[in-house]
């Protein structure tokens, strides 16, 4: 029995906890919902909730008439908006795995921010500053989320450009951001971990030159206690390898 409850938790076919909320953390019916939105106390998920404000949705002139907005003026507007929230994340929080924006038009989802980090402890870092600040002259209402796979998530007849219920489905309706800012955002971080390498590697062959003179000079004791020093501060494990490599091949002292 224990292990078919645990099987369908978060399934249509669980009737006590809402299977929405455990896919999308959100749901329509809110705390009248019949069945338990269980809020995770930990994750690497946070939602920022109603913050993106679409210019075309809200955009009147005086006369109470709406405001056309172009499209590339809103691609611009939403960049804008993505690379500031995405930018002050990274910067204030830790590193960001993805970010995404809904486009729906339900009360539960529309202007909902997801970002998801890759530690856990940097989201709940997040949930408790934010909900202390503001933003487009609103306050920020954020809270962990339990969505971490955004594919189950998200409306696969939107992706396909077929979904029939418009802006009030209830899956995910993703806005994209622009290629180039796609490139700029999460190419930083490939950046990051290309120079992160070259510094390793670099230390690397220091070491391995400091070993090789300390073989010239001092033989195997030297390198020993290197080793030691090593071990115990956590080096490279590359370094660490190849210094044991060449610790092998040396004679012992006579």
């Amino acid at each position: 029995m224990a292990e078919y409850l645990a099987s369908i938790f978060g399934t249509e076919k669980d009737k006590v906890n809402c299977s929405f909320y455990f896919k999308i953390g959100a749901c329509r019916h809110g705390d009248r919902c019949s069945r338990l939105h269980n809020k995770p106390t930990f994750s690497q998920t946070i939602a920022l909730l109603n913050i993106y404000r679409n210019p075309q949705n809200s955009s009147q002139s005086a006369d109470g008439l709406r405001c056309a907005v172009s499209d590339v003026e809103m691609q611009e507007h939403y960049d804008e908006f993505f690379e500031e929230v995405f930018t002050e994340m990274e910067e204030k929080y830790g590193e960001v795995e993805e970010m995404n924006v809904c486009d729906n038009l339900g009360d539960h989802l529309v202007g909902n921010v997801y970002v998801k980090f890759r530690r856990e402890e940097d989201a709940e870092k997040a949930v408790i500053d934010l909900n202390n600040r503001w933003f487009n002259g609103q306050p920020i209402h954020a809270e962990l989320s339990p969505v971490t796979d955004f594919r189950e998530a998200c409306c696969r007849q939107y992706e396909m450009g077929e979904c029939t219920r418009g802006g009030f489905c209830n899956f995910m309706h993703l806005k994209p951001i622009s290629r180039e800012l796609r490139r700029e955002l999460y190419g930083r971080r490939r950046k990051k971990l290309r120079d992160y390498s070259e510094v390793l590697l670099h230390a690397s062959s220091l070491l391995i030159l400091v070993c090789t003179y300390l073989l010239l000079v001092s033989g195997r004791s030297r390198i020993l206690g290197l080793l030691g020093i090593l071990s115990e501060s956590g080096r490279s494990l590359l370094a660490l390898s190849t210094i044991s490599c060449i610790y092998r091949y040396i004679p012992e002292a006579t």
